[in-house]
């Protein structure tokens, strides 16, 4: 078992916020637009074959690799629960988030699974997820034009 320790996740004024990027190497690139954000510092929790796609990608020095200390639910359970805020699209990871009621942002496309209804950003399962919605299909620039803002707003607290 890979554990996560509080000592890999430095403690200072920073946000540490967990990106994943699961599907088109296009979405992986949209979260570029994040990576500046002062006093905010990325981990990512990929697992499997995209999980290089930090590093074949340049973003390697930008994006902290915690996918390759992760051998089970456990694992990312003691990662998440060392972070400020999660941002994903809608994996496991973000119902972990929302049950361990950690602060999760889920994005949505256009048309999303039942279980995030249309026309709300909350989620009744999980009070501390906020969900950022496409409001066309494949409009992720929006999204991410939204969380670039919530980021930069959050990491000001």
């Amino acid at each position: 078992m890979n554990t996560i320790s509080k000592s890999e996740l430095p403690r200072q004024v920073v946000r540490h916020i967990l990106m994943i990027a699961i599907g088109p190497l296009a979405l992986l690139n949209q979260f570029k637009c994040l990576l500046d954000i002062k006093g905010c510092e990325f981990f990512s929790l990929q697992v499997g074959p995209r999980r290089t796609d930090i590093s074949q990608n340049g973003y390697d020095h930008t994006i902290k690799d915690l996918g390759k200390m992760v051998a089970n639910f456990s694992d990312t359970t003691s990662a998440i629960l060392q972070l400020d805020l999660v941002i994903s699209v809608d994996t496991a990871i973000v119902h972990l988030a929302g049950a361990l009621g950690k602060p999760v942002w889920t994005l949505l496309p256009f048309i999303p699974d039942w279980r995030w209804m249309l026309n709300r950003s909350d989620s009744p399962w999980y009070p501390s997820m906020t969900l950022f919605r496409q409001k066309e299909l494949g409009g992720w620039n929006g999204v991410f034009q939204e969380i670039r803002l919530a980021l930069t707003r959050y990491s000001q607290r």
